[in-house]
């Protein structure tokens, strides 16, 4: 039984080194083909059945705002760190009308620019090159609804769906997207007919690529849009208010019981040096908060993951405007720790089986889980991981798999991905787990197989 477990650690480890460098510098393999839902509805694949994992990175102002040299700096930069996914925007939120005007000729959803649309061409065939997908927003929320953005609302239900039908034609052969209506918006009233007339009009000649919905702070794509047949997997925001388990347990929660199955991902969560709610006197969040979003939401059921940090998704530099109290430039930002911890958590998902897993919250047995440090457990065949957020102790109980196995426990410190040797262990008994060392940002994850 340890050969087996070791031969498939081996195939794991190969398979997350060819994904995160080893296929001349690309993250994702295409050639295992264009994505796809998985016959369960939980996560996302490959045609051939490779697993694709989802984790996103936030650059709304990447086609606007950067040229060629820094996209590939950029971009480079993530690739390397990785990601998989860039959220990007067509039609960004800053800079006025100037940021309409630019892309559309007369301000027109009717008549974009092709010297603007030769650019995102550009933009994704870098992408394409670095193995990775745009998660391409036609436009953001405030060209539908202004209500805090800068506008000028300039879609209609009618102009939407002429809009997507052109960007559906444009963009139906490029390998490399993953189509997100909506931008930081509600789907209610009036706005459900114009983002719907936009993604139907994407899809009338795009049956290629997926596609979800991008909701305001707090909400779910699922709230008005779960039932649409575009909509292929549920994003929802959980934003940068809340600190703690709770808002999966009123946004992730309900919609993994949702009928009909689809998967859903955390597609903003709380930025990595952003002001807490938004107001610099309550701090900001650090690389530890981005790491609780990440593995809490993941080992409960997410698909994937968006990291995002308060200064790159503006591509703040000198001479600009600095959003939610922005403090650096934009490329000082991009070795922040919580960026750099994403690698960590991709190399151990791609060790195992992982999507075959399950969510596994029983196997944590005591102490009762508050929602500021709340411990979550995940587990497949022939291991088991167990995260705790402030390095706590916790009683565990171990999977069907290890009842009548020794079984072999190891620390991931996913601050650096070192993994250590803890001891092993008769599989069916409870034991508690004391991590090396406890406090915020001392998280754990105790890897069990």
């Amino acid at each position: 039984m340890r050969r087996t477990l070791f031969i498939l650690f081996l195939v794991g480890t190969l398979a997350a080194t060819a994904q995160t460098g080893g296929l001349a510098g690309k993250s994702v393999d295409f050639s295992h083909g264009d994505l796809q839902v998985s016959p369960n509805g939980r996560y996302l694949q490959h045609t051939d059945g490779t697993p694709f994992l989802y984790l996103g990175d936030t650059a709304w102002e990447l086609l606007y705002r950067l040229d060629e040299q820094q996209v590939e700096r950029y971009m480079e930069n993530r690739r390397s760190k990785g990601f998989t996914v860039i959220q990007t925007v067509i039609l960004a939120e800053l800079d006025g009308e100037d940021a309409i005007n630019r892309p559309l000729l007369n301000g027109s959803p009717l008549t974009p620019s092709p010297e603007y649309f030769a650019w995102v061409d550009r933009v994704l065939a870098i992408a394409a090159e670095k193995g990775l997908y745009l998660g391409l927003l036609p436009t953001w929320g405030d060209k539908v609804d202004k209500q805090w953005g800068t506008g000028p609302e300039i879609f209609d239900e009618s102009n939407a769906r002429e809009y997507g039908r052109w960007l559906g034609r444009r963009y139906a052969d490029t390998p490399n997207i993953i189509w997100i209506v909506g931008g930081d918006r509600s789907g209610e009233g009036e706005n459900f007919a114009i983002w719907k007339a936009m993604a139907e009009g994407i899809k009338e000649f795009d049956h290629r690529h997926l596609m979800t919905y991008h909701p305001k702070g707090e909400h779910s794509s699922s709230f008005w849009f779960h039932e649409e047949p575009w909509l292929d997997f549920n994003m929802f925001q959980s934003g940068h208010a809340q600190c703690d388990y709770a808002i999966y347990r009123r946004l992730l929660y309900p919609d993994l019981q949702k009928q009909p199955v689809k998967p859903v991902l955390d597609g903003e969560p709380r930025y990595e040096n952003i002001p807490i709610n938004f107001k610099s006197e309550n701090g900001r969040f650090d690389d530890a908060d981005v790491r609780m979003t990440l593995y809490q939401s993941v080992f409960s059921g997410a698909f994937g993951y968006t990291y995002g940090c308060n200064e790159v998704w503006q591509m703040y530099a000198p001479g600009r405007e600095p959003m939610i109290e922005a403090q650096r430039p934009w490329y000082e930002c991009l070795d922040l720790p919580g960026a750099g911890d994403m690698i960590h958590f991709r190399r151990l998902v791609e060790s195992v089986d992982f999507f075959g897993g399950a969510p596994m919250q029983r196997l944590i047995v005591s102490p009762e889980q508050t929602d500021a440090d709340c411990a979550v457990a995940y587990a497949g065949e022939g291991y088991a991981f167990y995260y705790m957020p402030h390095g706590h102790a916790v009683t565990i109980a171990f999977p069907d798999w290890a009842q009548t196995k020794t079984v072999r426990l190891e620390w991931l410190n996913p601050r650096d991905g070192e993994r250590t040797f803890y001891k092993e262990i008769e599989g069916g008994e409870t034991f508690e787990a004391v991590p090396p060392t406890q406090g915020k940002g001392n998280d754990w994850v105790l890897i069990a197989r």
